[in-house]
């Protein structure tokens, strides 16, 4: 039975968990960060309460869903203001709080929002995001004559490392996922500082990424046997692992 590192925060993991389990895997939990939410955000209360300003507000991670809604939950979203999302989990977040986005992209990375969002010309468009979340869709928003304005809404901090999941890559595991640049910076820290060369591990996991980012994050890291899902969500990475399951 191939044993999977699982590194995304321990609340999202447990659905992933599971079916990995029913695949006939054995998925082993190291949460390599953890999700700080920001604390009497006066610039998103601001934002929100003055939603009819803004063309758009997108939502490019669940965690950015989940603390907007968790710290405003009265907010009006019947107001004028679209909303678009990256990626179905997001989409599906929203919906589960009663709000049914307007424009998921095909593809779920920043870059390919921008052709469903319209003309923006001189309109403002309203990112609630991480703290260091990419500047691509921003700049992309900027140079279509948009007004982008961003607001961090949560911070992702390196998490304890738990010593069944230390234990496990010092014995070796068969794969590790890597679900977003953070995870990949935070991982390689957490081996490090306990004694181990994330270059070269035991048992030479394969290192299996959620998209194109973190894949390229893994590659200039200098992870090797790096991989990546061809749909960006943790079925995509359970595919990718069925699919080596097979070879």
């Amino acid at each position: 039975m191939k044993r999977i590192l699982i590194t995304r925060p321990r609340a999202q993991a447990d659905e992933f968990a599971a079916k990995l389990r029913s695949a006939g895997f054995e998925p082993i939990f190291f949460p390599v960060i953890e999700i700080q939410p920001v604390e009497n955000n006066v610039a998103l209360e601001r934002a929100l309460s003055k939603l009819n300003c803004y063309e758009w507000i997108v939502f490019t991670s669940v965690n950015a869903v989940e603390v907007v809604f968790d710290q405003f939950p009265s907010i009006d979203w019947s107001e004028a203001v679209k909303v678009a999302t990256i990626g179905p989990k997001t989409a599906e977040a929203l919906k589960t709080r009663g709000v049914n986005p307007d424009f998921v992209p095909q593809e779920y990375v920043a870059e390919a929002i921008l052709p469903g969002l319209g003309d923006l010309l001189g309109k403002w468009v309203l990112l609630p995001r991480a703290e260091i979340a990419r500047k691509a869709l921003p700049e992309a928003i900027l140079n279509a004559g948009g007004v982008p304005h961003e607001i961090t809404v949560y911070k992702t901090r390196p998490a304890q490392p738990n010593l069944e999941g230390l234990e496990a890559l010092y014995a070796g595991v068969d794969v590790i996922t890597l679900t977003s640049p953070s995870t990949v910076q935070n991982f390689i820290a957490i081996a490090q500082q306990n004694g181990l060369n994330p270059l070269r591990l035991p048992n030479n996991p394969l290192f299996a990424c959620i998209g194109p980012i973190t894949e390229q994050a893994a590659k200039e890291a200098g992870l090797p046997n790096v991989a990546v899902a061809k749909e960006y969500t943790t079925d995509g990475l359970l595919a990718v692992l069925k699919n080596l399951e097979a070879l």
